[in-house]
């Protein structure tokens, strides 16, 4: 008897956590923007904007891209994603490689928040070309001028960084190299998890950016590493915003998506823990 209600008990348990678990994927599911899966293509499984990938022979020349991928060098690798295939940079990259951002990304001159989220394999310490690489910039300039990206610094051993840098003409308008201002828009991970045949998911969260008070944090599989909360506003021409792929990068990238929200911590360790990636909310 005791036996027949600890098992009915037990069962009513694991249908209360599955229900919850469901409902949590659903509502991810919702806030879904952008999701590229690279799985036999290279456009976007899921955007608001334009889906294709765009190739140029660099960023200044970024105006005359052109639709697919047109560097031998970076393909697309059969069965090794997460799932299914992945984008994989085999030399360091110094193409311009994107896809727009204007409404990809939810940009918000007034009030913009959102989450990136994606997964590298690559041990960066043997994989990478001399100097600093970053695999993800959002930005319709440059790096240092209303940007969000990572990076991997040139130190022996590699660091990973979050950088969330404002309009230049704010934070730094005399364009100075100033290590204080850096510091304090930038995450600096010493000892990230990054290592061949291993699978690391990267999470940025951006809140409440172009107010008095935005916040930017940074997770590595599933685990919080460090905040930017400087309130440099972020001034785009929209149209122009641009989610650079794998400049300087030398290794495979998958499941890159963007959600409308800055995901809390239960949410983004939800995303890592998906066993069949982004695709299984779908």
């Amino acid at each position: 008897m005791k036996t027949t209600m600890l098992l009915s008990i037990s069962r009513v348990f694991f249908c209360l956590i599955t229900s919850i678990s469901c409902s949590q994927n659903e509502q991810l599911k919702d806030h879904i923007l952008f999701y590229s899966s690279f799985d036999g293509k290279l456009s976007a499984d899921v955007s608001v904007g334009d889906a294709k990938i765009y190739t140029a022979e660099n960023y200044k020349k970024a105006d005359s891209a052109k639709p697919g991928l047109h560097n031998p060098d970076v393909v697309l690798a059969k069965g090794k994603g997460l799932t299914g295939d992945a984008l994989h940079f085999k030399k360091a990259n110094t193409s311009a490689i994107f896809y727009k951002a204007y409404k990809n990304v939810g940009y918000s001159s007034k009030s913009w928040s959102g989450t990136v989220s994606f997964w590298l394999q690559l041990d960066p310490n043997k994989d990478l070309a001399p100097g600093y690489c970053d695999p993800i910039c959002i930005t319709d300039v440059r790096y240092n001028d209303a940007a969000l990206w990572v990076d991997f610094t040139d130190h022996d051993p590699r660091q990973f960084r979050l950088g969330a840098l404002g309009d230049l003409d704010v934070w730094n308008p005399e364009n100075k190299n100033d290590e204080t201002k850096w510091e304090e828009r930038t995450v600096t991970v010493k000892q990230p998890p990054f290592k061949n045949g291993k699978w690391t998911h990267i999470a940025i969260t951006f809140s409440k950016v172009n107010t008095t008070k935005p916040t930017f944090k940074l997770y590595l599989d599933g685990q919080f590493k460090g905040v930017v909360d400087v309130n440099d506003p972020f001034t785009w021409q929209a149209e122009n915003g641009k989610i650079m792929l794998g400049l300087g990068y030398i290794g495979l990238m998958d499941e890159l998506t963007f959600f409308d929200k800055a995901l809390d911590l239960k949410e983004v360790t939800s995303v890592f823990e998906l066993k069949n990636g982004i695709k299984s909310l779908f």
